[in-house]
């Protein structure tokens, strides 16, 4: 089947919303959603938009899904962006039994499909990762294709005639700018995407319709001028474990 692959959309709901006016999004049998949605400047918008996809998407759990859940109830501070903490206490609370819900990982059609790895929700491994890195994280995997997201920054490498593939980030790039994310085809094909849209109009839109106190500085940092992957890999080296 064609699967799109949106990972870490975190709240940003023009982004999204460019991604989902895409022909072959449109046309996919399924939409897999790889984690961290809802941590951002519209969490409760953005989930009403999956939801309303129905039985076509696929959820999968990201640290921040689970975050959101832990922090709307008990207003926890382990985590330190704060615009988890302001995410968490826009949510409602029949919205806490969706996060609740979420797998770990999710198998299609010999393809698993995790947030960061499949053993963890936080764990960090880069397209740069030592083999024995990856063989550690992937441990008891036998599906010959896995799909993670996490570090926000797309790849696709062989780990021990294993393929792994990272869509990138919807709503938080790491390099380029605009919406990245995956489609999975017959055959094992895989094509890395990205979605241009106008990034000024969405920094208007998210400060029209965010609550979020440094919403203007976040959408700026964010969507307007993202980091870029040397920046990225730069804070994640030598990281085992992170939030992000």
């Amino acid at each position: 089947m064609n699967v799109a692959v949106l990972s870490d959309i975190h709240g940003v709901l023009p982004a999204l919303e460019a991604v989902l006016a895409e022909p072959d999004v449109q046309a996919a049998e399924k939409i897999v959603l790889l984690g961290d949605l809802l941590a951002g400047p519209l969490p409760v918008e953005t989930l009403e938009r999956l939801q309303a996809l129905g039985e076509r998407a696929v959820w999968v759990r990201g640290n921040a899904d689970r975050e959101l859940a832990e922090w709307a109830r008990t207003g926890g501070s382990a985590v330190p962006d704060p615009i988890v903490g302001w995410a968490a206490r826009q949510l409602r609370p029949a919205d806490l039994p969706v996060l609740d819900a979420l797998p770990l990982t999710v198998t299609l059609d010999g393809v698993l499909f995790c947030h960061a790895t499949p053993r963890n929700d936080t764990e960090i491994v880069l397209v740069d990762s030592a083999v024995e890195r990856w063989a550690e994280v992937l441990a008891g995997v036998t599906e010959p294709t896995v799909v993670c997201g996490h570090t926000h920054m797309p790849f696709v490498r062989l780990v021990d005639r294993r393929l792994v593939v990272n869509p990138g980030s919807v709503g938080m790039p790491y390099g380029a700018r605009g919406a990245h994310w995956a489609l999975l085809g017959d055959g094992g094909d895989v094509r890395l995407r990205r979605t241009e849209y106008d990034a000024e109009a969405a920094c208007r839109y998210l400060v029209s319709r965010s609550a979020y106190p440094g919403i203007e500085e976040w959408a700026d940092f964010f969507v307007r001028n993202p980091a870029s992957d040397v920046e990225a890999l730069r804070v994640f080296s030598g990281r085992g474990t992170s939030s992000t």
